[in-house]
């Protein structure tokens, strides 16, 4: 069928413009290509360039993330991906969980035939600027792009906005932007969080004294310069609470994942947990409200990592509640957001 938008090429050297599509792109962080050292050091490398995530003067970082990190890190990045690879695909389980997002939210949007849903990573493959190109040849004239970040940061949701509107300085011809804001607050989203939690505390067979909600930190010096991630990440728990009816000794908020010598955001949830153990309490659950999907940081740090910690410490009984992932509540939460961006243009 011919398309009913695009032009006719006034010329024979002119391309054809097909148009009338609107795209939705999901973004989120990135993910290596592979375990072994090179795959882990390229994306390492893309990563801890980034201007954003990490903001020391290149004067003082390149020579450190060079001369060292570059050096070291892979192998042992490399080793703690392999404890959670998808073996199956050969991926990362955030790949995965992101390529699943995109494919049901394509099938949820089926009702809009004009709608194109694609997804892509900002460190990594695919990349956004190849989707965002792609998106556009497909004939979409306008483009949701959605960061996959409930709580906002500089160092997530701004440098995904930031790689979408370089993909946009080297069009000719542009497609129309909307992207969509941080969601740390809307109802749909905490009560997704509360119902997964509700349905994981009981299937298990115990019953916690503590739930900790620990979220990726910052440092805490790009929160005195403005950032509202702290901030953002406390209401999500509060709001939480107010919907689980637990108090604040029920439900911890705690930050993971500092790197380098900056103090972060506090307190930390490695010390929370070895805390706990040590005064006392046998049973904890730890989940990240922070994070769409399960990764790294997720699997390995906390479900592994922090579960080693509090048993180590003298605790006995650790569950980890997984992220949201592309269950039914996290697809509720994905669609109803993009829903709400498309008004206007579906």
């Amino acid at each position: 069928m011919t398309d009913p938008k695009a032009t006719t090429s006034p010329s024979s050297d002119q391309p054809r413009v097909h148009t009338g599509k609107v795209g939705v792109l999901l973004v989120n962080l990135g993910t290596p290509d592979g375990t072994d050292y090179w795959p882990m050091r390229r994306y390492l490398r893309e990563f801890l360039s980034d201007r954003r995530v990490i903001e020391w003067p290149r004067a003082v970082w390149y020579p450190v993330l060079y001369g060292i990190v570059l050096n070291t890190r892979p192998k042992k990045s490399g080793a703690a991906y392999a404890k959670i690879w998808n073996r199956e695909r050969d991926e990362s389980p955030l790949r995965t969980f992101t390529r699943a997002q995109g494919k049901k939210l394509g099938a949820a949007l089926a009702d809009h035939e004009h709608v194109i849903v694609d997804w892509a990573m900002r460190y990594g493959k695919p990349s956004i600027e190849t989707v965002t190109k792609s998106l556009m040849e497909r004939g979409c004239e306008r483009i949701v792009a959605f960061p996959l970040y409930p709580q906002y940061s500089a160092s997530t949701t701004a440098t995904v906005n930031d790689k979408v509107f370089e993909a946009l300085t080297k069009m000719r011809f542009q497609p129309a932007l909307r992207t969509v804001p941080a969601y740390y607050d809307e109802p749909v989203y905490i009560d997704a969080l509360a119902r997964s939690i509700e349905r994981h505390l009981a299937s298990i067979d115990f019953t916690p004294e503590v739930v900790v909600a620990s979220y990726h930190g910052i440092p805490q010096s790009y929160a005195r310069r403005g950032d509202p991630y702290g901030e953002h990440c406390h209401e999500t728990s509060r709001l939480l609470r107010q919907r689980l009816g637990w108090g604040e000794e029920k439900l911890l908020t705690c930050f993971q994942s500092r790197f380098g010598p900056e103090e972060w955001l506090q307190p930390y949830t490695d010390k929370t947990v070895e805390r706990l153990a040590r005064e006392g309490v046998k049973s904890i659950a730890v989940f990240n409200p922070g994070f769409v999907s399960d990764c790294l940081e997720t699997l390995e740090e906390i479900a592994i990592g922090a579960g080693e910690i509090f048993h180590e410490a003298g605790g006995v009984n650790f569950t980890h509640i997984p992220c949201l992932n592309d269950s039914e509540e996290g697809m509720a939460v994905i669609e109803a957001l993009v829903r709400r961006e498309l008004s206007g243009w579906v």
